[in-house]
């Protein structure tokens, strides 16, 4: 069993060549791409800002926030810099303002080529879809790579501890597990992990599709 449907064999090629670019980063693409942007802006972001989107997809939000930036302002990074590019060539209004370099792989969240410019992160429903050791990687892995981060907003799915061990239907509908994508944690795990990788945390009441809890993460 792959750790998300996203790591089987031809996954991305598959479903490029059949034109799902869109279809693939989960549905929802206009009502997800614009709360994505309402939540960046709800927390601050200017066009001066450098943004980091962590598994970015076919840039669902890099069509909205591109414009939005400065230009060259946008950086992202997913397992697939394939279907990063379906994005770029068919999504951006205006292609040039987002330079290809910008557009980087990263299947490790190493963040090998992101610049210490970073102020703001984002990682929209990526930790749903990987256990929890990918969130403390990467945790870690940003903090060292951005020494100018202001904010990291990411979301997770969350269970009671009673209802951990087995599947647990969100608000939304999904169901969510323990030990296979989509993936749900305890919130006292997921306190730990930002508080022992060097984080202070704010876990908001906004509601998002599918029951994710959007947390607010700023170095400490």
């Amino acid at each position: 069993m792959h750790i998300s449907p996203y790591h089987a064999p031809d996954f991305f090629k598959d479903a490029l060549a059949q034109g799902r670019h869109r279809d693939i980063v989960g549905g929802r693409w206009e009502e997800t791409g614009l709360i994505q942007m309402q939540i960046l802006l709800d927390q601050g972001l200017d066009p001066h800002h450098h943004l980091l989107d962590i598994g970015a997809g076919s840039l669902r939000l890099g069509c909205r926030v591109v414009p939005y930036l400065d230009a060259g302002h946008y950086w992202a990074t997913d397992l697939s810099c394939d279907l990063m590019r379906a994005g770029h060539g068919r999504e951006l209004a205006d292609p040039a303002r987002l330079p290809i370099h910008h557009l980087i792989e990263d299947a490790e969240f190493s963040y090998l080529g992101v610049p210490g410019t970073i102020t703001h992160a984002i990682a929209f429903a990526v930790f749903t879809h990987l256990p929890m050791n990918h969130l403390r990687r990467a945790l870690i892995s940003l903090r060292a790579a951005c020494p100018n981060l202001q904010k990291l907003m990411l979301t997770v799915f969350l269970a009671p501890e009673a209802s951990y061990l087995t599947p647990f239907r969100q608000p939304d509908g999904v169901v969510t597990h323990a030990a296979r994508a989509p993936y749900h944690m305890l919130r006292s795990d997921v306190e730990y992990l930002l508080h022992a990788s060097g984080y202070g945390a704010e876990f908001t009441p906004t509601e998002l599709p599918r029951g994710q809890q959007l947390i607010i993460a700023r170095p400490v």
